[in-house]
């Protein structure tokens, strides 16, 4: 199976930068109250803003929950194996 046809189905919906819903999440490395940095199968998100919050992380549905004041959303290639929660429980 080629790797396009493994990969998760990546959505967001955000609503008046204030919230936001992501889906295809597999890991999040790190987060505060000024970014969050999101691993997918389609590379790394990083969610620059103020006040942020991760709400939900659902990992087997793969839906990431944030609030906050969100100010970019950047994607970035670069693909890790292992997040923060891997690393800690491998």
């Amino acid at each position: 199976m080629s790797d396009e046809f493994s990969r998760k189905k990546h959505t967001l919906f955000m609503a008046n930068r204030e919230s936001a819903e992501i889906g295809g999440i597999t890991d999040v490395e790190a987060f505060n109250e000024e970014e969050i940095v999101a691993v997918s199968d389609y590379g790394e998100l990083l969610i620059k803003g103020s006040s942020l919050q991760v709400e939900a992380l659902e990992l087997e549905s793969g839906v990431l929950k944030i609030t906050g004041n969100i100010a970019a959303i950047v994607y970035s290639d670069r693909k890790t194996e292992k997040g923060l929660f891997g690393r800690l429980f491998s």
